[in-house]
């Protein structure tokens, strides 16, 4: 019988079933983060509770997820990848079916972080084990399905939703998540074995703690920004307070032989230069995500589901794309993607600054199709092109980094791009007031519609820019190898294990 525990080299183990199993996991942890926001008014009316409290299970989500990501470099090293795996299922799983059982606020919430504390496990673990699994040449297709579960899941998620809540109870929500994590982690169970290298770091609690409340204030601070506004007392302490512990953390990591965080990733130009892309990149994609349906919905009177469903074709040709683009990077390299990709995201984005209070609903599923389409080219091809540039030895460092970055860009996105929506709409309330006399309340409500799309094309126009900036930085991408340090590191780590084999065999000679 086969010892599933035991490591095994990437050559000898069958690589799809193991990819399959854990881009499932990652699609329905994405998937969930989704399903919720459609549900929220519902849930408030079916369990009581305030806007608030609502808003607070997406947030600790969030929290937790971005909290739990920089640690997942240390857990990649620690614990094997059928042991972290199973245990990120199994928690994910319990926290679905106390949310799916709950009958309080409390419960709920708890169940949220639950469920979060396995999720904000599975990309990094993932995008590890692919690095592990596949050669620098054959890298791009396999992370082309880590794309479609990026961009297909939070795509759905809306329009699943929507059908779900007009029809049925939010809690069929969680209920069908829950077989299908299940199935999964049985999968898994048998499927599933440990291909990467563990270098049992020891656990260091004071980086553990700095980290939680740099990361855990940076992302509060930032994803309260859009709705208490940058000028709030709570937004400011949180980012002041996160930023300095952040200071902190870093310092420590850099002064440890063994850091539970490597920043010194960044000393590898590439990867350096493909994470200020992805960053901008995800900056800018969150515009659509949160302008659209503010637009469709408060302004133009569309239902949510028909406001998911004008999203769908984007996400399924998406979905389509993502695996194409990435074995197009194993024979192109990024920069050809990334330049076309971020073109027609740059030109889309920009049309999507010219609404109006007219604007066809099926041109606007067009041109959110066509910007899905760029999207699709460059987010995975640009994050595997700075990855390969590292050695092994930095996989796990180097994947936890780039998605700890893209969690914290996003919650920057949302807050900035909300807040130039609302310091905009208030800016062009006045260009619409009429000469003289004071508007009606039907005429003030029209107004604040006009002026706020209008907000929400300011938006998008800086939304435009992040992508060209996006544009100009992927000319300087090229393509790149593994240094050498590798093999300096394997000696190393060979020397290492032949003086610890020399040093027991001299004590049982002793003996």
């Amino acid at each position: 019988m086969k010892d599933r525990s035991a490591y095994v080299e990437a050559s000898e183990v069958p690589k799809i079933p193991i990819i399959f199993v854990m881009v499932m996991g990652a699609f329905v942890a994405i998937l969930n983060q989704t399903l919720l926001n459609i549900a929220l008014p519902v849930m408030i009316v079916d369990m009581d509770m305030s806007a608030n409290a609502a808003q607070s299970l997406t947030t600790i989500f969030m929290l937790v997820n971005g909290i739990l990501i920089p640690i997942t470099a240390f857990l990649m090293e620690k614990f094997s990848t059928r042991h972290l795996f199973l245990t990120a299922m199994s928690l994910f799983a319990l926290g679905t079916l106390i949310c799916g059982l709950s009958f309080s606020f409390p419960t709920l919430l708890a169940g949220r972080v639950v469920q979060a504390s396995g999720a904000g496990i599975m990309m990094p673990l993932l995008m590890n084990v692919i690095l592990s699994l596949f050669s620098i040449e054959k890298r791009g297709a396999a992370m082309g399905y880590i794309g479609l579960a990026m961009m297909f899941a939070p795509a759905i998620g809306p329009t699943l939703s929507g059908i779900i809540v007009q029809n049925y109870s939010w809690r069929v929500l969680f209920f069908i998540v829950f077989p299908i994590v299940v199935i999964d982690i049985i999968l898994a169970y048998f499927l599933l074995r440990n291909v990467t290298k563990l270098s049992n770091p020891k656990v260091d609690v004071k980086s553990i703690i700095l980290s939680t409340f740099a990361f855990g204030g940076l992302l509060y601070g930032f994803s309260s920004a859009g709705e208490k506004g940058w000028g709030s007392l709570t937004v400011i302490l949180t980012l002041a307070i996160g930023a300095a512990i952040m200071f902190f953390f870093v310092r420590r990591q850099l002064r440890m032989k063994t850091p539970m965080l490597e920043f010194r990733v960044f000393k590898y130009n590439m990867f350096s230069l493909t994470t200020v892309i992805s960053v901008v990149v995800t900056m800018a994609m969150f515009a659509a995500m949160i302008l659209i349906p503010i637009y469709l919905q408060n302004i133009r009177g569309f239902s949510p589901l028909e406001s998911g469903l004008l999203l769908l074709p984007g996400a399924l040709i998406s979905a389509i794309m993502s695996p194409i683009t990435g074995k197009l990077f194993d024979k192109i390299g990024a920069r050809p993607l990334a330049l076309v990709g971020l073109f027609l995201t740059a030109v889309t984005t920009y049309f999507f600054a010219n609404l109006t209070d007219s604007t066809g609903y099926y041109s606007m599923m067009a041109l959110y199709t066509a910007r899905m389409i760029g999207i699709s080219m460059i987010m995975m091809p640009i994050m595997t092109a700075g990855l390969n540039q590292l050695p092994r030895r930095l996989y796990s460092h180097g994947t936890a980094m780039a998605n700890t970055l893209r969690q914290m860009s996003g919650s920057i996105g949302t807050a900035f791009l909300v807040t130039v929506m609302s310091a905009q709409t208030a800016k062009h309330i006045p260009e619409f007031m009429p000469a003289t006399g004071m508007p009606t309340e039907k005429q003030m409500g029209v107004i604040e519609n006009l002026a706020t799309i209008e907000g929400i094309n300011d938006a998008f126009t800086v939304a435009t820019v992040f992508a060209l900036i996006g544009f100009v930085l992927s000319f300087f991408i090229k393509k790149t190898k593994p240094v050498e340090e590798d093999e300096a590191y394997n000696k190393q780590m060979a020397t290492k294990a032949t003086a610890k084999v020399q040093a027991r065999t001299n004590l049982q000679t002793d003996k």
